[in-house]
């Protein structure tokens, strides 16, 4: 026994005389330290990562030799001479740090060309030199597969514009701010227009000047993140410099001489203490509204509304009134906005391994805009005319049919969005561990003026409570939604091969129907927009619990393969179990890089399809202005009509790609995309039943999307004094339809152009800029495909087509002084607008397109007589205001 124990004893002395302790910093070529760098002892599992000061420790064997490997940084490699061994990682073959991406994996952040996946990163220059005012737009005109449009019809839709990437519409993106899920806008999108049944975040909320990069991954992403994420993701990365503060003064007018606009943003950053940093962003603008109202058709709106000023239907009545107002006081175009923004982004060391880190955003935005005019010769349907109201006299003028003029209800919407995440990183035996929670919420809180209550409800004295006792100012009340996310994210680089990542969510939801006065939605309700019925309003909640594992395993340095899964639990509709798979091997020296990734993905139904029941107005083609409704799911109604509760959308994404970088400045990627998705939601049309006109959500059909992505860019070209960069990108459709029967009746050719056709089939983005001395030119070139619709009305032989465009935008910068820019932009710089035009389907189609008289018939069946013009009424592909100018100082200090 006595002779074990010395055994062991020498092997115990000879092992720690064979062990030595390696310690250190790594820093970069700037002397900023590296956090999360991984040291691994070569040919061994033996590894640690440095802290958030770039320190590390490692014990590693006599005479071994250390990998330092760090995401945007090729590995570098010491041997372990002295104890002490400070590291200084060079960026020389690497990429800079304006490339590094963490979106897209849970394990350890990659280049943009080393992903397994296609993603884009968009700085904040990229955004700015767009010279649009909000970041929706600017992302319309540098992401091709990113669509967005204004609403032809501004209600509460003008408070956020519906967007998409590749088609998918905007349930299917999800939105993440510093890599935390933002809350949902509580708005569902009910017009008959792109992104119907539908809701999004409000990313028109978001400050661009608090920006630092935008990372948009365009491939399913639900295994890392969750529901929405079926299209894709993008990430908003704010800004922590804490120095080189600046404030913007911008103003803009639209050549037509309207659509003014002024703001103002102060972004600035300070050191808190010797190891935290805040920087804060301070947004405020008003924009005014832009008319473009097309020419109504005297004998469309005769058919339509009855003429009948003078009590007698009679043509000279329309006609006189069109002949002083040819848009009939029509007011379609861009709404007047105001908004406030405050943004905060902030973190602090609190030791050498852990670190506090936060942000906070509070957004108002107030709308002013307007329902369609009132003409004296308005007709509500059923017979209704001027003659039933006499009380409108009196309303709207002196008591006398010569004062009458009509009206115009008025629209107001008030917005008010949050959002907050407050969350703690530590690093403890090389496990990077991210814990935070975030919350979130959006109310929306609309105001009617200039309106009436035209029901014909009587007291018990007999006495019409409304008509000629009515209000003309009405509160419908609104939406609200809320959201508390908490997030546990745990990763570490094991070897120089293996990254792992797992972590959960839980998250908590609540939506709101907000309750309208009475006089708002009893009986009819307010003319032009209803309030929400105290049995339609109330406040409902679900809960969701996830976890999910991630591993990425290099198997050479130009082979490797990601995987994740997870799970998901709500306690709504149940659970759904999803997985993702993706490759990428380099060669000719990282030149050239093949990826690829199949994934499962699933789309929870929001709580806003689950228990929005309503009633509306809209415009019937044909028949004027009528008021239909939705039904929920849950409601007795949905029972009675045997229509089933919603579930989850799956899907499965395929995407396949290469990336190619033969130039230090020079690079392409290609990527094709196949989405299929199972069980899509949608609001179907409206159908006749006992309880009325409606309509209702369900799990109707399957859908495939397929198409292309390209990207190119050269940059840094010598020309003269000066530096010339290109830049090419493009999306093209393959395929985006339906590829299984319907599940009930209420899906016509109306709901089957909005979902797949109403966006672009192809669009392109040719770039340049030029930054020469004191001056940066950027000119920027934005082809807009064919888009079609078949509006509600039209007659079935024949289609919408919005004829493709060009539209050209042109930027200068100029450096007045060190601290002082001078901004000049001109977008749709040659006032290219939206067209459109008639196809036929068949014979039947080409018969009517020979007659003029019902080409006109048709033409105003889908632009309401004439007042959409432009647009018609339920859409187009890209804005209808023109050129407009806007000029910016910015001025750093």
């Amino acid at each position: 026994m006595k002779k074990l124990a010395l055994l062991l004893f020498m092997l115990n002395v000879t092992f720690l005389f064979a062990q030595k302790e390696i310690s250190g910093f790594v820093i970069d070529n700037a002397g900023v330290a590296l956090s999360g760098v991984n040291i691994t002892e070569k040919g061994t599992n033996n590894s640690v990562s440095t802290d958030i000061n770039g320190a590390y420790q490692i014990n590693v064997k006599e005479g071994a030799t250390l990998v330092f490997s760090y995401f945007n940084f090729p590995k570098q490699e010491y041997d372990t001479t002295d104890p002490i061994l400070n590291v200084v990682l060079s960026e020389e073959g690497g990429q800079s740090l304006s490339e590094v991406v963490v979106t897209g994996t849970r394990a350890t952040p990659r280049s943009n060309t080393t992903t397994t996946l296609p993603i884009d990163i968009l700085s904040s220059e990229d955004l700015t030199s767009t010279g649009q005012a909000t970041f929706d737009k600017a992302l319309q005109y540098r992401i091709p597969s990113f669509n967005t449009a204004q609403t032809p019809v501004n209600d509460a839709t003008s408070l956020l514009d519906p967007y998409e990437i590749r088609n998918m519409g905007p349930s299917r993106t999800l939105i993440l701010i510093n890599g935390k899920r933002k809350n949902l806008s509580s708005l569902l999108y009910v017009q008959t227009s792109p992104g119907q049944g539908e809701t999004g975040a409000d990313i028109s909320a978001i400050p661009i000047d608090a920006i630092e990069r935008v990372e948009i991954l365009r491939d399913g992403a639900s295994p890392q993140y969750g529901s929405d994420a079926i299209a894709g993701v993008i990430n908003i990365i704010l800004k922590k410099k804490t120095d080189n503060g600046s404030i913007t003064v911008k103003t803009g007018i639209t050549a037509e001489g309207d659509g003014e606009m002024l703001g103002v943003s102060l972004n600035n950053g300070s050191t808190v203490g010797e190891k935290g940093f805040v920087n804060y962003t301070l947004d405020f603008s008003k924009v005014n509204l832009a008319d473009r109202p097309g020419k109504v058709d005297l004998d469309g709106d005769f058919a339509d509304f009855g003429g009948t000023i003078s009590g007698v239907n009679t043509l000279a009545d329309v006609k006189s009134f069109l002949a002083k107002y040819p848009d009939a006081q029509t007011i379609n175009g861009s709404p007047e906005t105001a908004a406030a923004k405050f943004l905060i982004n902030g973190g602090s060391d609190l030791s050498a391994d852990t670190q506090l880190y936060y942000n906070a955003a509070y957004v108002y935005k107030k709308v002013n805009s307007f329902a369609n005019y009132r003409t004296p010769y308005w007709g509500y349907g059923g017979g209704i005319t001027l003659n039933d109201l006499p009380y409108l006299l009196d309303f709207f003028g002196d008591g006398t049919v010569a004062s009458y003029k009509g009206y115009h209800p008025t629209f107001i919407g008030d917005l008010n969005d949050y959002n907050a995440s407050l969350g703690y990183k530590f690093i403890r035996n090389g496990w990077n561990t991210d814990a935070s929670i975030t919350v979130g919420g959006n109310t929306q809180t609309y105001t009617v003026e200039n309106s009436h209550n035209r029901s014909d409800i009587k007291d018990s004295n007999g006495v019409n409570v409304y008509q000629e006792n009515s209000p003309i100012f009405f509160k419908p009340g609104g939406e609200a939604f809320n959201h508390i996310v908490g997030n546990l994210d745990i990763s570490k680089v094991l070897s120089d091969k293996i990254s792992v990542g797992f972590g959960s969510e839980i998250r908590t939801e609540t939506f709101e129907v907000i309750e309208g006065d009475k006089a708002s939605w009893d009986g009819f309700g307010a003319d032009s927009f209803a309030g929400n019925r105290p049995e339609n309003s109330g406040k409902w909640n679900r809960y969701n619990l996830g976890g999910y594992f991630d591993l990425a395993y290099d198997f050479t340095k130009d082979f490797l393969v990601n995987g994740t899964v997870r799970y998901e639990d709500y306690s709504d509709f149940g659970g759904a179990t999803v997985w993702k798979l993706s490759s990428r091997y380099k060669f000719s020296d990282d030149k050239i890089t093949l990826r690829g990734s199949v994934s499962t993905g699933f789309r929870a139904p929001t709580l806003h399809q689950i228990y929005t029941q309503k009633s509306q107005y809209s415009f019937s083609p044909g028949q004027g202005i009528q008021v239909s409704g939705i039904i929920n799911n849950v409601s007795l109604q949905a029972r009675q009509l045997g229509i089933p509760r919603l579930d989850a959308e799956k899907s499965t994404n395929i995407t396949v790609g290469i990336g190619v970088k033969p130039l230090k400045n020079f690079n392409f990627t290609i990527d094709y995309y196949n989405i299929k998705v199972k069980d899509r939601i949608i609001l179907g049309d409206k159908v006749a039943t006992q309880f009325g006109t409606v309509a209702w959500f369900e799990n109707s059909f399957d859908s495939r999307t397929s198409g292309l992505d390209v990207v190119i860019n050269y940059r840094t070209i010598e020309l003269g004094t000066g530096e010339l960069g290109f830049n090419l990108s493009g999306n093209v459709t393959f395929e985006n339809k339906r590829i299984s029967p319907v599940a009930s009746d209420n899906f016509g050719t109306t709901l089957d152009a909005l979902m797949f056709t109403s966006r672009p089939e192809t669009k392109w983005i040719l770039g340049a800029n030029y930054k020469i001395k004191k001056f940066d030119f950027y000119l920027n070139n934005t082809y807009f495909g064919k888009t079609t619709f078949k509006q509600a009305g039209l007659d079935s032989s024949l289609r919408t087509e919005f004829i493709p465009k060009i539209v050209t935008d042109l930027g200068i910068n100029y450096a007045a002084t060190d601290k002082l820019t001078v901004a000049l932009n001109m977008n749709n710089l040659l006032n290219v607008l939206p067209e459109w035009e008639f196809k036929a389907e068949n014979v039947t189609g080409t018969e009517i397109l020979a007659d003029p008289a019902q080409v006109k018939n048709q033409s105003n069946l889908i632009t309401f007589n004439g007042r959409y013009s432009q647009m018609t009424s339920e859409g187009y592909h890209f804005s209808q205001l023109g050129t407009q100018f806007s000029l910016s100082l910015i001025y750093e200090f």
